[in-house]
C-alpha cells in the first residue's frame, strides 16, 4: 500500500484533539486493554514479555509523540487531515462523519493480539470483551512478563478449553485454541497477511473455524494495518444503505478502512438513527451522487 506524506503536526504545532482524540480512538472498538480515570488514560499493548504500558492525558500527548513505539501505535505517520478532506468531498453526510469525531485514528496493534481479541469479540459487548481479555492476560500472560502481557500463541495453543470457559469465553474457547494452533503451525502467517492480496489474506483467516468475514476484516485492519479492509457489522450495513445506497467500499479508495471508522462511530454514537428520518437534517445521500476516490500515484 502506498504511504502518504508524513504528518508534520508533531513537530510543527503539536497534536490537538482534532488530530488525535484518545477517547474517540481508544473507545471505538479497536482495542480492549485500555482504561481511563480522571482524564488519565492507560493503554497496554504487546504479547508476553514485550508488554508496554502507556499513561497519557489528552492535555499532554508527549508520551505518545516522543516515543517511536507509541507514535507508530497511534499511526502518527499517516496524514489523516488529507484523508478527511478527501472523504468529505464524497457527500455532505460523509463530511459530517469526519467532523463529528475528527481525532479518530487506526491503531497499529500486534497482529496476534488483534486477531485473538476479535475472535473473543464475537457476539459480545466491549465491556465484557475487556473483562475477558484482562482475565486471559492475568491468567496466561503474567508468567511471561510478570504484569499480564497478552498470552503467547504457544500458550493458548496448549490451553485447556475448560480453563478458557472459566475465564468467560464460553463457545469461543475452542475458537481461540483453533486460531492459536493455526498460527503456531503456520496455517496462518501473520507477517504474510500484511502484504498478501487482501482477498487471499481474508480467505486464509476464514479457513479457521471461528473466524468469519467480520473478524477477519477487523484483524486485518486493526492488527495488520490493512487500511483497505472494510469490516461490516449491523451498524455499517445500516449506515452504508442509508448514506451510500448501491455503493460499496471501493468508493473510499485504498484507505477505505479509515473511512469505515468515521462512519461506524458516527452511525453508532451521533444519534442519527435514533431520530425520525423525516426530521433528519443530514442531506440525503441520494441528492448528490458520491464521487469515487481514486488513489494518487
Amino acid at each position: 500500500m502506498q504511504n502518504m506524506t508524513v504528518n508534520r503536526l508533531m513537530t510543527e504545532k503539536g497534536l490537538g484533539e482534532k488530530e488525535l482524540s484518545l477517547k474517540d480512538t481508544l473507545l471505538s472498538g479497536q482495542c480492549f486493554r485500555v482504561g481511563e480515570c480522571n482524564g488519565i488514560w492507560t493503554v497496554k499493548a504487546g504479547v508476553g514479555a514485550s508488554l508496554r504500558t502507556l499513561t497519557v492525558s489528552q492535555d499532554d500527548l508527549s508520551p505518545i509523540t516522543e516515543d517511536p513505539f507509541w507514535s507508530n501505535y497511534f499511526d502518527l505517520g499517516l496524514d489523516y487531515e488529507c484523508l478527511k478532506s478527501r472523504f468529505s468531498q464524497l457527500s455532505p453526510v460523509m463530511a459530517k462523519a469526519c467532523s463529528y469525531a475528527p481525532g479518530i485514528r487506526i491503531l497499529n496493534q500486534d497482529p496476534w493480539e488483534a486477531l485473538c481479541s476479535f475472535v473473543v469479540s464475537q457476539n459480545n459487548n466491549i465491556k465484557r470483551i475487556m473483562g475477558i481479555i484482562e482475565r486471559m492476560c492475568n491468567f496466561y500472560g503474567g508468567a511471561c512478563s510478570g504484569e499480564g502481557g497478552f498470552p503467547e500463541v504457544s500458550t493458548l495453543a496448549d490451553a485447556s478449553e475448560d480453563d478458557l470457559r472459566a475465564l468467560g469465553l464460553g463457545f469461543r474457547a475452542s475458537y481461540i485454541v483453533n486460531t492459536a494452533k493455526a498460527v503456531l503451525y503456520g496455517d496462518i502467517d501473520l507477517d504474510a497477511l500484511k502484504t498478501m492480496d487482501i482477498d487471499a489474506a481474508r480467505a486464509c483467516l476464514m479457513k479457521v473455524k471461528g473466524i468469519g468475514p467480520k473478524v477477519a476484516d477487523c484483524a486485518l485492519l486493526f492488527g495488520c494495518h490493512r487500511l483497505d479492509c472494510f469490516p461490516m457489522d449491523v451498524w455499517m450495513k445500516r449506515a452504508m444503505a442509508e448514506f451510500f445506497p448501491n455503493e460499496d467500499k471501493s468508493i473510499f479508495g485504498e484507505y477505505a478502512g479509515v473511512a469505515q471508522q468515521y462512519i461506524f462511530h458516527y452511525a453508532r454514537t451521533s444519534g442519527y438513527f435514533a431520530k425520525d428520518s423525516a426530521a433528519n437534517d443530514e442531506p440525503s445521500s441520494k441528492e448528490k451522487a458520491p464521487k469515487k476516490i481514486v488513489p494518487k500515484e
